[in-house]
């Protein structure tokens, strides 16, 4: 057996944050979660913030962590976070404001306005990513329509997951497949979408270059080598979009799959060599954002357990404490096929009392609301699973393959109950796992930047070798064609987001 080389895989999610240290024989991978810190929106004056700075003591923290326990024998070190979201420096490359959260309800309307200023089929055809309102482009736009100061103030615009490698190195970059997520990124020219944001009247002088997954970015800056206590170790981009990173570690072979990651978002798409953007994908809000080695993620960016983890917070704050498991367990024994939302609808986007805005949607569409916890993470994971059906059909649509399995990684592939009401919605095996698919991605990554694997299918091989699946064959019932035809009427009546 070869000798193991390690890499320190920093993966920040909506809701925590994690330092893994990954273990690579030639062979195999074998994680190991060396730090867990949580995450979250902080409200303050109606407003949401992300804490940089607490994230960035963590990251230090897990840094350390590794020189005490391991030592300094480090081949790499990678970081993914959360898409859209985004900081401002100044003239002295201080951050002007604390980042807002993309839940922030400062993008409301944005979308209209933006419309106003250039046609919704032209910012398509020039980014070819779906519209969501809280995308960068929009939040922007929120800034420069409320008179914020900074954005005239600003020098340098980075995404999260640039802003601590640029902490981290002195570097300031962005990354591919974070880029694409601002929704002004011009995929077939390979440039910022520049002329896009001069008719919305936002600057373009504060981006930074960009750079593709597997570049290296840069030694450790060495205040930061010392306070860890590390020595030059290389920083390297993976896919610095969380989503990428995860795709990355996708099991499967061949193109005739699509994938979920399954998370706070579900994110199901397929891999593409060139962006598709087409009238079809315009039509259908789909996304073509940047993936590893040359490919694009055509998806769908859907809420996912977003639903169910509002819902749970909800109840914890009136003295009922479930853990997601028993909640599953509460769902598989509630009565099947009952009321359906629209998963997407803008009802759901912010935080709040997630129960309560199910049963206004229920009340609004002519349906009967669900009446206990079990019923209501019910609902949510079926209407999940006929979302899924309805993106797996457009994407037959779009490509003209025939997708004859589905891929779920993440956190969302414990779920058996979600993986199960999946298949037998959309009649395709759900196979799913790795659980810990974006911080194998984001290894594999950095093993393939450093020249120790060579090749994105040779890193999967690495995958089907280092982790179980679970194949969850579709057990096919009328019952969901019903339940089908009576989700695509409430879409009709109730728009996405």
């Amino acid at each position: 057996m070869a000798q193991s080389i390690d890499y320190l895989a920093f993966d920040l999610g909506a809701e925590s944050g994690r330092a893994v240290v990954g273990r690579f024989d030639g062979a195999t991978l074998q994680l190991d979660t060396l730090h867990r810190f949580p995450n979250g929106p902080v409200a303050v004056m109606g407003r949401l913030y992300w804490d940089a700075l607490r994230l960035w003591a963590e990251m230090k923290q897990g840094l350390a962590l590794y020189r005490r326990e391991h030592g300094t024998a480090l081949d790499g070190i990678g970081l993914d976070t959360w898409g859209v979201d985004f900081v401002l420096l100044g003239g002295d490359d201080a951050l002007l404001a604390n980042p807002r959260h993309y839940r922030d309800p400062r993008t409301d309307g944005m979308l209209e306005a933006a419309f106003e200023r250039v046609p919704r089929d032209e910012i398509f055809g020039a980014t070819g990513i779906q519209f969501m309102q809280i995308n960068t482009l929009y939040q922007l736009l929120a800034m420069r329509l409320g008179g914020d100061p900074t954005l005239d103030a600003a020098r340098t615009l980075l995404m999260i997951p640039d802003l601590f490698n640029y902490w981290l190195t002195g570097v300031k970059a962005c990354e591919f497949s974070d880029a694409t997520t601002t929704q002004f990124y011009n995929p077939r020219r390979c440039a910022w979408a520049k002329p896009l944001l001069e008719r919305m009247g936002l600057p373009t002088d504060i981006l930074p270059p960009v750079i593709q997954p597997g570049a290296v970015v840069g030694p450790l800056l060495p205040g930061v080598a010392e306070e860890v206590g590390l020595g030059d170790v290389t920083v390297i981009a993976p896919a610095c979009h969380d989503t990428g990173s995860a795709v990355a570690a996708v099991p499967a072979r061949g193109e005739d799959f699509a994938y979920i990651s399954s998370g706070t978002w579900s994110l199901m798409g397929v891999e593409a060599t060139e962006p598709v953007i087409t009238p079809e994908s315009l039509a259908f809000n789909f996304t073509n954002e940047g993936g590893v080695c040359g490919t694009f993620r055509l998806l769908k960016n859907i809420m996912g357990l977003w639903l169910v983890q509002e819902c749970r917070r909800t109840w914890a704050g009136l003295g009922r404490e479930y853990s997601y498991a028993e909640l599953t367990a509460m769902a598989a024994e509630a009565p099947a096929f009952g009321p359906l939302v629209e998963p997407d609808c803008h009802d759901f986007l912010a935080p709040g009392d997630m129960p309560a805005r199910i049963r206004a949607f229920c009340a609004r569409t002519g349906q009967a609301a669900p009446e206990t916890e079990g019923a209501t993470v019910r609902c949510a994971l079926e209407s999940l699973a006929l979302k899924y059906r309805w993106v797996l059909e457009k994407l037959e649509v779009m490509t003209g393959r025939t997708l004859r399995a589905i891929h779920v990684v993440g956190g969302g592939s414990q779920n058996a109950l979600l993986c199960r009401l999946a298949a037998d919605a959309t009649g395709r095996p759900v196979v799913a796992g790795p659980v810990e698919a974006t911080a194998m991605g984001n290894v594999i990554m950095q093993a393939l930047a450093r020249g120790r694997i060579g090749s994105l299918a040779e890193g999967r091989e690495v995958v089907r070798r280092s982790c179980e699946v679970v194949t969850y064959e579709p057990q096919p019932h009328a019952a969901w064609d019903d339940a089908y035809a009576r989700f695509l009427a409430i879409r009709e009546r109730v728009p996405e987001v």
